[in-house]
């Protein structure tokens, strides 16, 4: 239901998105994609801030857990991956940390730590899906159909987004988002599309600025 609101600005978002394909063409510059890596890293620090406010808003034990297990994975293992990439390029995990946040991903987490504020658990999990979704979806078209060199920079990025805990988290959470937009309100239904369809925004925002960057 949601995907569909939005199924050409997803594609766009997504394996349609240069950034994205120049990773599976083998084409995309180090320098684009260490500005990529730097600025997700800051990202993900909020996103693991709206993830423990999704846990902490949970209905039920269950998928209290279940917010606290994508908390885990992102927090312990794809932050990792970002601060072995970055040491691997000769970028310390200080110089990472002090990265100075571009616009797009101000703009991206400033939506999510609202609607984890302000908005419901609907509302949160809409916003936070098209992220989950998105890179579950792009790790397995490049692993898949690009099949990247494995001694390509980018070759454990993709490796980690194919990983069969995080396809397992990205099912449980399509299927949450199911489930309680299925019993909620017009009302609050409308809120969750117009969250999703924010986020899928900023997800091709994401990427643009990491393309337009050059590395800069």
């Amino acid at each position: 239901m949601l995907r569909a609101s939005c199924e050409d600005g997803w594609r766009r978002a997504h394996e349609e998105h240069r950034f994205v394909q120049a990773m599976g063409d083998g084409s995309l510059s180090l320098e684009r994609f260490s500005y990529y890596m730097r600025q997700d890293f800051l990202f993900l620090i909020d996103y693991c801030r709206v993830l423990a406010i999704a846990s902490a808003k949970s209905p039920d034990l269950a998928s209290m857990g279940r917010f606290a297990a994508l908390l885990d994975e992102t927090l312990n293992s794809e932050m990792d991956l970002h601060r072995v990439f970055c040491l691997d390029v000769g970028i310390s995990e200080a110089e990472l940390e002090a990265t100075f946040a571009g616009s797009a991903t101000t703009a991206y987490t400033d939506h999510l730590l609202r609607t984890a504020y302000d908005g419901t658990i609907e509302e949160l999990a809409a916003a936070l899906l098209p992220c989950q979704w998105g890179y579950d979806e792009v790790g397995r078209l490049l692993e898949f159909v690009n099949r990247p060199d494995p001694d390509s920079f980018h070759s454990r990025w993709v490796a980690g987004y194919c990983d069969p805990e995080y396809r397992k988290l990205t099912d449980w959470l399509r299927g949450f988002v199911d489930e309680v937009g299925a019993a909620a309100t017009v009302e609050v239904q409308g809120r969750m599309e117009a969250a999703f369809q924010a986020s899928t925004r900023y997800e091709y925002m994401f990427w643009e600025a990491a393309w337009v960057s050059r590395g800069r």
